[in-house]
């Protein structure tokens, strides 16, 4: 079906994809907290609120309030904001903070993030992690998904994985808005095909998806052998795992979550990106979506957020 949206209905779709990451970021953050266990979330055990979100959540928020206020990627704005509202309290990586210190005290961000890391630009997680609603925001062209994406993720992440790692899931959140205005849930294979072919082939983000396509119906842990679970914070080690939890439970927020939790890692970074990929499929408080319970635990977001 070939649709175009209106401003209204796009940010309905990206807000409830922040819905989803948010709430996911904040409940597998709570996840570090010693004595909390797995199981626990397993038998519907939740901690107690509120549920205080991380910088996944600020920097989405941020995507989101660019997108309800000019519908695209500014990338000089965007970097200024990811600067300015930065709270290194949230869990920032040093990486991170380093980088938006700098575009903060005037360095052009060109040039802050293609230093990060000895020259290398950044590989990190970071891109990808706070990517979903902006595919949500255009579920009507994957194309335009990826390439806004691409300019999201260039402001603090130079380096080519971390690039295909936003790219990867805004596209697997476009398709699942899509598929929730088509009124068709897809099938996990369709839906990795066609976020593999949004990527750049030499990556090894674009070998992970392939990898995990063909793991569909194996058991958790052998995902995670075979492509990581977030645990050394790169995109590499974290954007497949997360498309494939994406892809397995995109009509269940609940069961995806749980996986993510399950799996260890960075748990409250796989949350809220599968989190946020899933939300845009299944919406809020609805049957299989974020629940209304863990919506209210969650802490809220701040005023300006989209």
């Amino acid at each position: 079906m070939t649709f175009t949206l209106y401003p209204d209905a796009r940010l309905a779709l990206a807000r409830d994809s922040l819905a989803g990451l948010s709430v996911g970021d904040a409940l597998g953050s709570q996840f570090f907290v010693p004595g909390r266990r797995p199981a626990d979330l397993a038998a519907d055990l939740l901690p107690p609120p509120p549920w205080q979100w991380t910088d996944d959540t600020e920097m989405a928020c941020s995507v989101v309030a660019l997108l309800a206020e000019v519908g695209r990627i500014d990338r000089d704005t965007l970097a200024l904001t990811f600067a300015e509202r930065c709270e290194p309290y949230r869990g920032y990586g040093p990486g991170a903070v380093r980088v938006l210190r700098l575009i903060r005290t005037g360095t052009p961000w060109p040039v802050a993030s293609a230093a990060a890391f000895d020259g290398q630009g950044s590989c990190g997680n970071g891109a990808a992690m706070r990517v979903a609603p902006l595919g949500a925001y255009f579920a009507d062209s994957t194309s335009r998904a990826a390439a806004q994406a691409r300019e999201s993720a260039e402001v603090t992440h130079a380096h080519p994985e971390g690039i295909a790692g936003a790219v990867a899931v805004a596209v697997a959140a476009a398709l699942a808005a899509r598929a929730r205005l088509d009124g068709d849930r897809p099938d996990p294979g369709r839906l990795l095909a066609g976020v593999a072919a949004a990527l750049d082939p030499t990556t090894e983000v674009h070998r992970g998806v392939r990898r995990v396509a063909g793991l569909l119906g194996r058991p958790l842990v052998e995902v995670v052998e075979a492509v990581g679970n977030g645990s050394r914070v790169t995109a590499q080690d974290t954007v497949a795992f997360t498309c494939w939890v994406a892809a397995r439970h995109l009509d269940d927020y609940p069961a995806a979550v749980r996986a993510c939790v399950e799996a260890g890692g960075d748990v409250d970074t796989t949350a809220a990106i599968a989190g946020g990929v899933v939300a845009a499929y299944t919406g809020v408080a609805t049957p299989g979506g974020v629940p209304a319970g863990w919506l209210a635990a969650r802490e809220p977001l701040p005023d300006w957020a989209g």
